[in-house]
């Protein structure tokens, strides 16, 4: 399977990040699942599977410590940009995060950051109206039981679960 070349945007901090290590698991017109390893050292988070859901404005990541136990799904609400010539995407961080705790809690956060962000010109309003949106959109499947339906293509390339 040909890799794309994929890109990591954040506004805050300002940063865009070649995610040249994390392994290609699938692709096709709706959805890539990558494996990864952390891109800096953090006391708790190791490892861990993404899935960008293209049509839907989601990526949605398992994560891992190093022993292997699950920490959280984390749903970063993101747009992207695709240039067929390179096989280029670049996913940009919309700010605003879902976090699902394997005991069922939900927490939503860095709401605060994307009004920062609008507020300073470094998000534009329709970006700020499709975050909230997608945020909205996610919160509604999950609410519904339906979260499993994201997470299940992640699980079914985690050895974990084997």
């Amino acid at each position: 399977m040909k890799r794309p070349i994929l890109y990591r945007k954040r506004l805050i901090p300002e940063e865009c990040i070649l995610l040249k290590d994390d392994e290609l698991l699938y692709r096709d017109e709706k959805k890539i699942i990558t494996r990864w390893n952390t891109l800096r050292p953090k006391k708790d988070l190791h490892h861990g599977f993404s899935c960008y859901f293209l049509d839907k404005g989601i990526k949605v990541s398992k994560f891992y410590k190093a022993d292997g136990s699950l920490i959280c799904w984390y749903c970063d609400i993101v747009t992207h940009s695709y240039d067929k010539a390179t096989d280029t995407y670049v996913f940009t961080d919309l700010l605003a995060d879902v976090l699902v705790y394997p005991d069922g809690r939900v927490k939503v956060v860095d709401l605060d950051e994307l009004s920062e962000a609008n507020e300073t010109g470094l998000l534009s309003l329709d970006d700020l109206h499709k975050a909230l949106h997608i945020t909205n959109a996610l919160l509604t499947e999950i609410y519904a039981g339906r979260f499993s339906a994201l997470t299940a293509c992640i699980d079914a390339y985690d050895p974990a679960l084997s």
